[in-house]
């Protein structure tokens, strides 16, 4: 079995706990309107690799990770090709590798029992905190979201949940979030992350208008302030 890899980074540190080896999968079935990688949409994009291709590429590094480092899978969207990911996932288990995803929940529904059997933990975006606003910014589906966390939940996985602040559009339903993450009893931590406009160069460079390419980035102090009322209320 092969698979559309977008790029690896060998050393990261943002991906999950401890120092990772993650993969980006190329492939999104998601159009967010602050997405910062739109060179992942294309699921056949990239290189193709076998998942006994990855973990060699992963287990030099090995030594670096101590006790929480490992394997995250990320993307793009991971899950569009979900059966992949369960044999990289099965190998690097069986390699003895932490392995984390990083997902978006928006593909792949069939296969999340088994791509959880093989997952020590889910790094889950939740990018806006109702239906009506995830169709409008991503053509995606909160509900569909919060089943995929449910599963995770049924199947003994942790999570952690992330959540793009985005002036004048996220900045003001941390409220909201806490709701839904409520609801959940396997959520580990809430990290809020700010929105940055970084990516503008690559839609430029792509032909594709940016649009919240006039949307000031999140400040330092925004964060800071949002994540201390999450932390003191979750």
């Amino acid at each position: 079995m092969k698979g559309y890899i977008h790029s690896f980074e060998s050393m990261a540190c943002a991906d999950g706990p401890g120092v990772r080896f993650a993969v980006f999968l190329q492939g999104c079935p998601l159009r967010c309107v602050y997405c910062h990688n739109p060179d992942t949409w294309n699921l056949q994009g990239g290189e193709v690799h076998t998942p006994e291709e990855i973990i060699a590429k992963v287990l030099p590094y090995r030594p670096y990770f101590g006790e929480k480092g490992g394997i995250t899978l990320s993307g793009g969207e991971p899950l569009l090709q979900a059966e992949f990911v369960t044999e990289v996932l099965k190998t690097a288990k069986e390699a003895g590798l932490h392995t984390v995803i990083d997902t978006s929940a928006s593909a792949g529904e069939p296969h999340w029992e088994t791509v959880l059997k093989y997952t020590d933990l889910a790094l889950v975006d939740i990018k806006f905190c109702s239906d009506e606003l995830y169709k409008t910014h991503c053509n995606g589906s909160l509900e569909r979201v919060l089943r995929f966390c449910r599963a995770a939940e049924k199947a003994g996985v942790p999570l952690w949940i992330r959540h793009v602040v985005i002036p004048g559009l996220t900045d003001t339903d941390t409220d909201e979030l806490l709701g839904i993450t409520k609801q959940l009893s396997n959520i580990e931590r809430i990290e809020l992350l700010p929105f940055r406009t970084l990516c503008k160069s690559k839609y430029q460079q792509l032909g594709i208008p940016f649009p919240l390419e006039h949307t000031p980035d999140c400040t330092k102090e925004t964060i800071e302030e949002l994540q201390k009322k999450i932390d003191c209320s979750f």
